[in-house]
């Protein structure tokens, strides 16, 4: 009996000491991701390699890039998810101010694809200050915002799924501003703002920007939230000697690096593991796709050197009698496009009638849901509909308490200062019309019935010049009303030879009462009154090309058009559709022309893409234009040749190996097969054949001979549009063309 009780008394002991230590809490680890723009995209590599040894992640510090990667972790994307994050983005557009084209009325989509260069017109002294930086930021603001969903309200970011913290810098005492809590979208966005390069975030008196001047590698943050153990990863470049200062640019680098070196040494020595990447041969702005893939392989060839180091310190953390729990190493997939259900739906900064043109459009009513896209879509109208210069939503989850006892989100849409006017420049070369220059000036009217007025001049071979305004009675309706001015001057060519020096004189007013342009369709009916004058027409010495111009005359007509537009890209397009069909009346007396019926005109083009593979995608395309009238006045007649639509004269129909423009017949039908590939993100090749036939009547339409052209082309899709060169063969011209195009079209 004695000794059943020692036994029994010893197994006690045992079980109580096995209790105890597993009782005993694991050890902390902390995750240190430094600054060091694209860089940064190598900590991705890292974390696949700490996922890989099961090595938990309690909390992330981070700055700058290293905020943006370290938060999106700890908002629970895994190091997989967020390398496709970053191989998706496209990041010259994200750090830009471009509005994003998908988001897009066909309007906009145009204006941004003809314009270069674009400033705000302040007529008078702003009060609040919006800038500080060459890019505002609004598309960095907006994916930060979309990829932190669902914690875009001001939370705790110990509340995180792993807590989280960074840093920015104050510039206005040069302070270091640890971020624990706020709106977590603003606290990355604060952290990566680039002196100069990106507008500072403004918080009461404080001006935000990037975190690397006083804390590029923020280890004594994680000791200061309970770190017990760090590992760290550095991305920084290292300084350069003086024989590789040979450049401004050289020089201001390596000032920002040497800043960037602040509180470095301290914080390395009290790092456990430091993780130091070789960025060799790569920069803060080396976000290509090569680049990318790169860096984060080198993230991993760092990490996997100091594997022995990394494993040793997961049997510290997990001694024998604790197992390593699946929820330590494992993140959660975040949802696409996550949905929230509306419980009160706020405006800040806005008027009334913005109010009721937002909720009105998008049909937003308490207890109904709202999806991620859909948020996108109703800032871009806050911005593009209501003249708002940016917007933002902020969402609290579960705030509400709705009459069914359920729970619903507060949404609160936040409009900033109105939006400025704007000048818009473009400029552009090519061998026809050698330089080209086009400036737009846009004022926005905030009334009851918001307006906006904007003037068109162009100048070169071809001189414009239109005033432009637009009425938003309704979300949908916008009426529009434009008086313009047009010198045109140009070569016709008949078969290759040049036939006609044409030059003249347009006048004209166009109402169009019932228009609608939301994003990927467009609808118009409308009438117009044109005044041609000052006909200028010189002639070859061939007897049959002799044709007699009046010194002035005028149409009136009414028209009706229907464009439809979802491709991807507006001059490379990979994936989607385009269809453009108008039909127009043309009339001397508002019924006639020439004591006759009026002339009638129906054209149409439809083109849609098939994406074969990464690389390629094939692009058929059938278009035409049909007038019918017995005496077509040369100033309507069918133009064919060029590579755009519309793009010396309204009516012109491109034709590929046809470099200059052509007289054709009044009926006038077309095909055209594109080969498009893409051998890196912005080189392109294109390969194009057509076919056409045309004459004046439908019965002997297919009877003459068939036209066939084609033609070879490469561009280079720059931020200032298309640069690029062509070259092409036809039978109606039985001669090459050479053709150089640079900047965008207009």
């Amino acid at each position: 009996m004695k000794q059943l009780l020692i036994i029994l008394f010893i197994f006690l002991g045992i079980a109580q000491r096995t209790m105890s230590q597993e009782e005993e809490p694991r050890k902390k680890v902390a995750l240190v991701l430094s600054g060091g723009g694209a860089k940064g995209v190598a900590h991705i590599g890292v974390l696949k390699v700490l996922e890989r040894a099961g090595i938990p992640i309690d909390l992330i510090t981070g700055t700058s890039m290293g905020s943006l990667v370290g938060g999106l972790y700890c908002c629970g994307n895994s190091a997989t998810r967020l390398d496709s994050i970053v191989r998706a983005q496209d990041w010259t557009e994200v750090f830009s101010d471009k509005e994003d084209l998908r988001y897009q009325s066909l309007k906009e989509r145009e204006f941004q694809n003809t314009y270069v260069f674009s400033t705000s017109l302040r007529l008078k002294k702003r009060i609040r200050p919006i800038g500080g930086g060459i890019i505002i930021g609004k598309n960095v603001g907006k994916l930060l915002n979309t990829l932190t969903t669902p914690y875009n309200d001001s939370i705790d970011f110990n509340t995180l799924p792993i807590p989280f913290a960074c840093v920015a810098t104050n510039v206005v005492d040069n302070s270091e501003v640890v971020f624990h809590n706020g709106i977590l979208s603003e606290a990355m966005r604060a952290s990566m703002s680039i002196p100069g390069a990106f507008s500072p975030v403004r918080k009461g008196d404080q001006v935000l920007v990037d975190g690397g001047l006083r804390n590029n590698y923020p280890a004594d943050i994680a000791k200061e939230m309970g770190a017990d153990y760090i590992i760290g990863v550095s991305v920084a470049s290292k300084l350069k000697k003086a024989d590789k200062l040979r450049t401004g640019t050289d020089i201001l680098l390596q000032i920002v690096d040497f800043n960037c070196k602040n509180k470095f040494d301290e914080n390395i020595a009290i790092t456990d593991i430091p993780i130091i990447v070789d960025t060799e041969g790569y920069s803060s702005a080396s976000f290509s796709p090569s680049a990318i893939d790169t860096l984060i392989r080198r993230g991993e060839e760092a990490a996997m050197a100091h594997w022995d180091e990394i494993i040793a310190l997961k049997e510290k953390i997990y001694p024998s009698h604790l197992k390593p729990r699946h929820q330590d190493v494992v993140q959660e997939p975040l949802s696409d496009n996550p949905s929230y259900r509306i419980g009160e739906l706020r405006f800040e900064n806005m008027l009334r009638s913005d109010e009721h043109f937002i909720r009105t459009k998008f049909k937003l009513r308490e207890g109904d849901s709202i999806d991620t896209d859909l948020t996108h879509l109703i800032m871009t109208s806050i911005r593009m509909d209501r003249f708002y210069e940016s917007a933002d939503i902020h969402i609290e989850r579960n705030a509400v308490e709705m009459s069914d006892g359920t729970k619903a989100d507060r949404i609160t849409l936040i409009a900033g200062d109105k939006r400025p006017n704007k000048m818009n420049v473009g400029i552009r070369f090519d061998t026809e019309e050698i330089v080209a220059l086009q400036t737009n000036l846009a004022f926005p009217i905030r009334h009851k019935l918001p307006m906006e007025f904007d003037f068109t001049l162009r100048l070169g071979k071809r001189i414009k010049a239109e005033a432009n305004l637009e009425f938003h009675p309704t979300s949908i309706i916008t009426p529009t009303l434009t008086f313009g001015f047009h010198r045109n001057d140009y070569f016709l060519y008949e078969y290759g030879k040049k036939s006609y020096d044409l030059s003249y004189n347009r006048l004209f007013v166009k109402a169009a009462p019932l228009t609608f342009n939301v994003r990927n369709f467009y609808f118009s009916i409308g009438a117009a009154i044109d005044y041609y004058f000052n006909y200028d027409l010189l002639l070859d010495q061939v007897e049959e090309h002799y044709m007699e111009m009046p010194k002035r005359e005028h149409f009136i007509s009414y028209f009706a058009k229907v464009d439809y537009n979802s491709e991807n890209n507006w001059y490379f397009p990979t994936r989607g559709s385009k269809l453009k069909v108008q039909y127009g009346y043309y009339t001397d007396n508002f019924i006639k022309l020439n004591d006759d019926i009026g002339l009638h005109e129906v054209s149409a083009m439809w083109r849609t893409n098939f994406p074969i593979s990464r690389h390629l995608s094939i692009q058929p395309m059938l278009y035409g234009r049909l007038l019918h009238y017995d005496d077509t006045p040369v100033i309507l007649c069918n133009i064919m040749g060029g590579e755009w639509f519309g793009h010396y004269i309204e009516q012109q129909l491109p034709f590929a190996g046809v470099g200059h423009i052509e007289l054709q017949y009044d009926k006038f039908l077309a095909a055209q097969l594109q080969a498009q590939y893409s051998l890196t993100t912005n080189n392109i090749i294109l390969l194009k054949f057509a076919v056409a036939e045309d004459d004046d009547k439908y019965s002997d339409l297919f009877k003459s001979k068939v036209m066939l052209g084609s033609s070879l082309s490469y561009y280079y899709n720059a931020l200032t549009g298309p640069v690029g060169l062509s070259l092409g063969y036809s039978n109606v011209t039985k001669k090459p063309y050479f053709y150089i195009n640079l900047g965008y079209v207009f």
